[in-house]
Protein backbone atom coordinates (compact mmCIF):
# COMPACT_ATOMS: atom_id res chain seq x y z
CA UNK A 1 0.00 0.00 0.00
CA UNK A 2 1.20 3.51 -0.75
CA UNK A 3 2.34 5.97 1.87
CA UNK A 4 -0.62 7.54 3.65
CA UNK A 5 -0.85 11.13 4.80
CA UNK A 6 -2.95 12.72 7.53
CA UNK A 7 -5.72 13.82 5.17
CA UNK A 8 -6.09 10.37 3.59
CA UNK A 9 -6.19 8.67 6.98
CA UNK A 10 -8.88 10.95 8.42
CA UNK A 11 -10.91 10.81 5.21
CA UNK A 12 -10.97 7.03 5.50
CA UNK A 13 -11.83 7.18 9.21
CA UNK A 14 -14.73 9.54 8.52
CA UNK A 15 -16.02 7.14 5.86
CA UNK A 16 -16.14 4.48 8.60
CA UNK A 17 -17.44 6.75 11.36
CA UNK A 18 -20.26 4.38 12.32
CA UNK A 19 -17.83 1.49 12.81
CA UNK A 20 -15.64 3.67 15.03
CA UNK A 21 -18.69 4.71 17.07
CA UNK A 22 -19.33 1.01 17.86
CA UNK A 23 -16.21 1.16 20.00
CA UNK A 24 -17.21 4.45 21.69
CA UNK A 25 -14.41 6.54 20.14
CA UNK A 26 -14.80 10.17 21.20
CA UNK A 27 -11.76 11.50 19.37
CA UNK A 28 -8.73 10.04 17.70
CA UNK A 29 -5.37 11.50 16.85
CA UNK A 30 -2.21 10.63 15.01
CA UNK A 31 1.39 11.44 15.81
CA UNK A 32 4.79 10.29 14.68
CA UNK A 33 6.14 9.73 11.19
CA UNK A 34 2.82 10.03 9.34
CA UNK A 35 2.16 13.43 10.85
CA UNK A 36 5.70 14.62 10.22
CA UNK A 37 5.53 13.35 6.63
CA UNK A 38 8.61 11.15 6.88
CA UNK A 39 6.73 7.84 6.84
CA UNK A 40 7.30 5.08 4.30
CA UNK A 41 5.03 2.29 3.11
CA UNK A 42 6.67 0.17 5.85
CA UNK A 43 5.87 2.63 8.66
CA UNK A 44 3.25 1.88 11.26
CA UNK A 45 0.67 4.52 12.09
CA UNK A 46 0.67 5.92 15.62
CA UNK A 47 -2.77 6.70 17.05
CA UNK A 48 -3.98 8.18 20.32
CA UNK A 49 -7.61 7.51 21.17
CA UNK A 50 -9.99 9.00 23.69
CA UNK A 51 -13.04 6.89 24.47
CA UNK A 52 -16.39 8.13 25.69
CA UNK A 53 -16.59 8.36 29.49
CA UNK A 54 -16.84 4.92 31.08
CA UNK A 55 -16.35 3.09 27.77
CA UNK A 56 -12.59 2.53 27.80
CA UNK A 57 -12.09 -1.20 28.17
CA UNK A 58 -9.95 -3.99 26.75
CA UNK A 59 -12.51 -5.17 24.19
CA UNK A 60 -13.14 -1.71 22.72
CA UNK A 61 -9.41 -0.99 22.63
CA UNK A 62 -8.43 -4.25 20.90
CA UNK A 63 -11.34 -4.24 18.47
CA UNK A 64 -10.54 -0.64 17.52
CA UNK A 65 -6.89 -1.57 16.88
CA UNK A 66 -8.00 -4.45 14.64
CA UNK A 67 -10.44 -2.20 12.79
CA UNK A 68 -7.77 0.45 12.15
CA UNK A 69 -5.33 -2.15 10.84
CA UNK A 70 -7.99 -3.61 8.57
CA UNK A 71 -9.09 -0.23 7.20
CA UNK A 72 -5.59 1.14 6.69
CA UNK A 73 -3.96 -2.16 5.72
CA UNK A 74 -1.08 -1.14 7.92
CA UNK A 75 0.23 -2.01 11.38
CA UNK A 76 -0.97 0.52 13.93
CA UNK A 77 0.22 1.50 17.38
CA UNK A 78 -2.79 2.50 19.44
CA UNK A 79 -2.41 4.34 22.73
CA UNK A 80 -4.68 6.10 25.14
CA UNK A 81 -3.65 9.46 26.58
CA UNK A 82 -3.35 7.82 30.00
CA UNK A 83 -0.91 5.22 28.64
CA UNK A 84 1.59 7.77 27.33
CA UNK A 85 4.98 7.85 29.00
CA UNK A 86 4.82 10.81 31.42
CA UNK A 87 8.12 12.17 30.12
CA UNK A 88 7.06 11.97 26.46
CA UNK A 89 3.41 12.90 26.97
CA UNK A 90 3.76 16.71 26.63
CA UNK A 91 5.82 16.39 23.43
CA UNK A 92 3.48 13.82 21.87
CA UNK A 93 0.32 15.75 22.75
CA UNK A 94 1.83 18.95 21.38
CA UNK A 95 2.69 17.18 18.11
CA UNK A 96 -0.51 15.10 17.79
CA UNK A 97 -3.35 16.00 15.47
CA UNK A 98 -6.82 15.06 16.74
CA UNK A 99 -10.24 14.95 15.16
CA UNK A 100 -13.56 14.24 16.82
CA UNK A 101 -15.44 11.29 15.46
Amino acid sequence: MKDLNKEEIFKLLKQHKEELKKYFVKKIGIFGSVLRGDNTNESDIDFIVEFEVGKKNYDNFIELAFLLERLLQRKVELLTIEALNPYMKPKILKEAYFESI
